[in-house]
This record gives C-alpha cells, structure tokens and sequence, in this order.
C-alpha cells in the first residue's frame, strides 16, 4: 500500500507540474468568451504586473477598476500611481514568470493560481510552499474589479 501512494503521489506530481509548465494550454477554453477573458487576465499579468508597462494598463483596466487588495488603491490611475513607486519597464516575457498553476474562467470572472515558497517563521533558514490566488471580474473586454488574499502592510 505504502508503494501504491507514492506512486500515486508521484503520478499527481508530475502531472501537476506539466500542467503548470504549458501555460499556453491554460488559456483554452470551449467557450470563445471564457477564452477570450482568460487571454486578457494573462495578458495585463504578463505586460502591466511582470513587464512594467503601466502604459499599458488602460488597454486591460477600466477607470472605474475596484480593488480589493487594501494596499492598492481603486481606479485605474490608483493603480498605476500606486505601481509607478517600484514598477519599471522591461522585456515583456512570452509566458507568466511567476509560478502559474492554474487559470480558470467562470462568467466575467478570471482566477489565477499560483505556487510560492516563503521563509519559514518558524524554521530559520528553511522555506515552506503555498498557494495564492487572484480573482479579476471582466466587463466589456476589460478588467473591473481585483481580489487577492493580501493582509494590510
């Protein structure tokens, strides 16, 4: 029985990492428009968070832009006076450079799942791994409204 789990578990390892290697492949969707909003959620990520180009945020978000993360502000421009502080241009990567596990696409919702290792509080020196998520509502073919599980810094 002990083999048969780790074979299980190593089968669900390996899985779970060519899945999260293709990201290409997470953008498919059956329904055109859940495909189509999939593309514009990994596109602003790509482009506006990971690439810099705040220039570009009014491609992805609309003026009204509600965010729920309290350590950004609501708005479009909110949003990129609070990223212009740290954010600067560079190279636009083909894929998503964070760890990306998952994108999944319900209604005008877009979720992104992602995979990070952190300090150990408890360890010194060691790491532990967890998962975070963001959840971006779609209106009219652009980004509305932002959630995440960020604490108040």
């Amino acid at each position: 029985m002990k083999k048969a789990g780790f074979t299980f578990s190593f089968i669900l390892l390996f899985a779970f990492n060519s899945f999260s290697q293709d990201q290409k492949a997470m953008l498919f969707s059956k329904d055109p428009q859940l495909a189509k909003n999939k593309k514009l959620v990994y596109d602003f990520w790509r482009e506006v968070l990971e690439g810099g180009h705040l220039d570009l945020a009014s491609k992805y978000l609309l003026p009204t832009y509600i965010q729920h993360n309290p350590n950004v502000p609501t708005g479009r421009q909110g949003f990129i006076d609070f990223f212009s502080k740290f954010a600067k241009p560079r190279v636009i990567s083909a894929t998503i450079k964070e760890n990306l596990i998952s994108i999944v696409a319900e209604g005008d919702l877009v979720v992104l799942s992602f995979k990070e290792e952190h300090p150990d509080p408890k360890a010194p020196g060691k790491k532990y791994t967890t998962t975070s998520f963001d959840m971006l509502r779609i209106e009219n073919n652009k980004i509305a409204e932002h959630w995440d599980s960020a604490l108040k810094e």
